[in-house]
């Protein structure tokens, strides 16, 4: 199909972020009497879910340090919880387990949850640590651990599964989704408003409100909106770093092992919680070979076909454009081993896995801000971004509080996004764990 010449509403990107808030706004505008789907138009230049969103993990969980991101993915939650069998979402639990040097952001995590009614559960002490984790899987390992936090509520998504079943939601809603249609620039008004999107197939005239939710095409979208590639950061403690770089790329690594997915399997035989593991215990392969000896970290959950998970992603040093997600697998050569030197560290069920990787199309590439965290805000006066700053699966909800930003309201749940942290020193702070997200 080709997109219309004028719409009320655009909407770029058709993965999670996109889709959430083109359903959302046409509920909004449905219910308030002022519009409906039929004034939205989402665009991507492949398909539903041909980028992040499709090969995402699907982890949902609200292991954060952060109160802004705690609050904002309880919220998130709630929005998978709504409709569990629309969006494939298996509320099966998360577990995070940590080393001492994480303990007492563990703690905090859990305490905050419990202010905001999160549903979760904090285990403390090596041993008893181990008693919890032997009494789910007897065969539980794992060392060096000192602290669980076991939410009850999370779990995970079938990545294009999910994704489809958002555009089915638009689609009832009204909403046209353009597949193969790629942005290639705007053309600005006086007042700096985006006036038209200017697409392969033509130009389409933007009536109220643009909306980009490019995923890790970030950057390009940053650089189409007349964005510098560097930005000042004030810290919290009232330095300023100049001409830091806005975008940096990180290799996803995660991968999967090929076996029966009921193998993996709670001692009453449930459905097991997503899992991670952060120890400082020396990590050794099956064979002895040392891997590590600091602080390293796993996530791993069943999936359709085995398990699936990752470890902490890897800077990207060469200064490029990316195609951020290829039809091959980005992970280290490393990575297969250490993951599964990792499973089997945990459970005994895993030992001499390695046998049983399978390289699939997964990992990619994330496009992370100046401070590893999302921005969610009007860059233009009619533009609203969703730079999701690779958080962006789990948080299916943000597009439910885009809506409602572009219907007028305001979101004290987006507020603490907002791109003028940088130059405010409003930033979020920082936990002990290894992984740029957290």
């Amino acid at each position: 199909m080709t997109p219309p010449r004028t719409s009320p509403y655009v909407v770029v990107g058709a993965g999670i972020h996109g889709l959430s808030t083109a359903y959302h706004l046409a509920k909004e505008l449905r219910t308030r009497g002022v519009g409906s789907g039929a004034d939205i138009v989402v665009l991507d230049k492949s398909s539903p879910g041909a980028g992040a969103s499709g090969i995402a993990c699907g982890v949902v969980r609200n292991n954060y340090f952060q109160p802004a991101m705690s609050e904002l993915m309880q919220a998130c939650v709630e929005v998978w919880e709504s409709d569990p069998a629309a969006y494939h979402y298996n509320p099966v639990g998360y577990i995070a387990l940590g080393a001492s040097v994480q303990q007492d952001d563990l703690i905090a995590t859990y305490e905050r949850q419990e202010q905001i009614g999160y549903r979760s559960e904090l285990i403390v002490g090596a041993a008893d640590v181990d008693e919890h984790m032997k009494a789910l899987f007897p065969d539980w390992r794992a060392q060096g651990v000192t602290v669980c936090l076991h939410e009850h509520q999370g779990g995970f998504a079938f990545n294009m599964a999910s994704v489809l079943g958002l555009a089915e939601k638009c689609q009832s809603e009204g909403v046209t989704i353009y597949s193969g249609v790629e942005v290639r620039e705007f053309e600005f008004a006086s007042d700096d408003s985006v006036r038209t999107v200017v697409t392969e197939e033509g130009s389409i005239e933007v009536g109220e409100q643009l909306v980009v939710a490019p995923g890790p095409w970030a950057k390009q979208f940053w650089k189409l909106l007349g964005f510098p590639p560097t930005i000042d950061v004030r810290t919290p403690d009232g330095d300023v770093v100049k001409d830091r770089p806005m975008w940096t790329y990180w290799n996803l690594q995660e991968g999967e092992i090929h076996v029966d997915p009921l193998s993996f399997a709670t001692a009453d035989g449930g459905a097991p919680a997503v899992i991670h593991l952060d120890t400082d215990a020396p990590l050794y392969t099956d064979d002895g070979k040392l891997v590590t000896d600091e602080l390293w970290g796993i996530y791993f959950k069943r999936d359709r076909d085995g398990v699936q998970g990752g470890a902490s992603p890897l800077v990207v040093e060469e200064d490029v454009e990316l195609d951020p997600y290829p039809q091959t697998t980005n992970v280290d050569p490393g990575f297969p081993d250490m993951w599964c030197a990792a499973l089997s560290h945990a459970l005994s069920r895993f030992e001499d896995c390695r046998a049983l990787y399978r390289n699939a199309r997964s990992g990619g590439v994330g496009a992370f801000t100046a401070d590893n965290f999302p921005v969610f805000d009007y860059l233009k006066p009619n533009v609203y971004a969703i730079l999701d700053s690779n958080h962006g699966y789990k948080m299916i909800g943000v597009g439910r509080e885009v809506a409602k930003v572009v219907v007028g309201e305001h979101s004290t749940l987006l507020y603490p996004f907002r791109f003028e942290r940088f130059a405010t020193g409003d930033l979020h702070p920082v936990s002990h764990s290894p992984y740029p997200w957290s």
